[in-house]
């Protein structure tokens, strides 16, 4: 009896995660059919996978592998605030009186933003979940905010952007809200109605088991481009990888978008190493605007797939940017650092070298050129 008990002890946990590869919504769906021949014809994709445009080492030794999940689970010093970050609510009127001329943006931490240009509302990789995790149990776990931030609290929003599947860029429940609200709103209620789904190629699969319709979703292959309105959307390159579990890694793709409307000219970097692939974006499109890239979630055991802070910086030169706004921090424990450690870096980076930098508290609607909006909110926090 007491073998029974414990072999049913170290059973369990397989039998879990078996379980929710196998039937759990928040894993989705892997691509299939057309979606699938149309990913295979992609020249990055070989030998049964996407690959990055350079050389992208994401091999760990089994003993760093469990060095660096034990410190996760056991916690390091400051990964995670000890109070409530202080943010602002949300102010879905003044975000209406927005002039169409204006570039406007709202960050909800992380890789979540609201991005206002000709008038139009996008919605990047929104994430208002609980966790970044295929557990609705375990798992990374969002801050604590002195505001709440769910799919309630936003305008109409006109299309999301997708940059890839993980789980902290694509949540289960936040899409499955969006869904909702799009259903009462052809029922008559108000809410956001008509929205449109940019997405890498690849991600409609989750997108459509999750309860999508098919022709609201558009997925783009590197450098294809989609017009929204006045927008043109052009998806391209990062040095990532995808995949939300361990069997589909590489299956869907994975990208940025450059976002041009009638006057501005914005780039959305989400999750990307450092790689030649900022020049290029800067010598093809000349210059931009704001570029908004990822600022944590760095290590010195994956440093091909999310820059140093000071890389975030050479990348905003790369991209030839008027100003950099730091994202992908502000929310979750992705690394082994401490959690404002990302911001004080690329913060001292830019200085150095006179970049100017945007870095809005949380929920503040702040506009492109707005160059008050650099406040340094995070110090004497911890």
């Amino acid at each position: 009896m007491v073998a029974f008990i414990l072999l049913a002890l170290l059973l369990a946990p397989l039998l879990v995660v078996a379980y929710v590869l196998n039937f759990s919504p928040r894993v989705g769906a892997n691509p299939s059919g057309e979606r699938l021949q149309r990913i295979q014809r992609q020249p990055n994709h070989k030998d049964g996978k996407l690959h990055n445009l350079i050389p992208t080492d994401m091999r760990m030794p089994p003993r760093t592998m469990f060095k660096v999940m034990w410190w996760m689970l056991r916690g390091g010093e400051g990964r995670e605030p000890e109070r409530p970050l202080p943010v602002f609510a949300f102010d879905r009127e003044a975000w209406a009186r927005v002039p169409t001329d204006e570039v406007a943006i709202a960050w909800f931490g992380h890789s979540t933003m609201l991005i206002k240009v000709d008038g139009l509302t996008f919605l990047t990789d929104p994430v208002f979940g609980a966790r970044a995790s295929m557990f609705s149990f375990a798992g990374p776990e969002r801050f604590a905010y002195t505001e709440h931030f769910d799919v309630s609290i936003l305008p109409k929003v006109d299309a999301v952007l997708l940059s890839h599947d993980h789980y902290d860029h694509l949540c289960y429940e936040t899409i499955k809200a969006l869904v909702a609200l799009s259903e009462s709103a052809r029922s008559g209620a108000q809410a956001p109605k008509g929205i449109r789904y940019i997405a890498a190629l690849g991600v409609g699969a989750h997108l459509e088991k999750w309860g999508v319709p098919s022709s609201a979703i558009t997925e783009l292959a590197w450098w294809e481009e989609e017009q929204v309105g006045s927008v043109k959307l052009t998806f391209a390159p990062s040095r990532h990888f995808t995949g939300r579990a361990m069997t589909n890694r590489f299956s869907t793709l994975w990208g940025s978008f450059v976002i041009e409307g009638r006057s501005r000219r914005l780039y959305f970097g989400a999750d990307s190493g450092y790689s030649p692939t900022f020049k290029e974006l800067g010598e093809r499109f000349g210059s931009f605007d704001l570029v908004m890239l990822e600022c944590g979630a760095y290590s010195e055991y994956w440093p091909d797939i999310h820059m140093f802070p000071e890389e975030t910086v050479q990348a905003a030169q790369d991209l030839r940017a008027a100003a950099l706004m730091p994202i992908h921090w502000g929310k979750f424990a992705l690394g082994l650092h401490p959690w404002k450690e990302s911001i004080e870096r690329v913060t001292k980076k830019a200085d150095e070298l006179g970049l100017p930098l945007l870095t809005p508290r949380i929920g503040r609607i702040i506009t492109v050129l707005d160059r008050s909006s650099s406040e340094k909110w995070w110090e004497g926090l911890k």
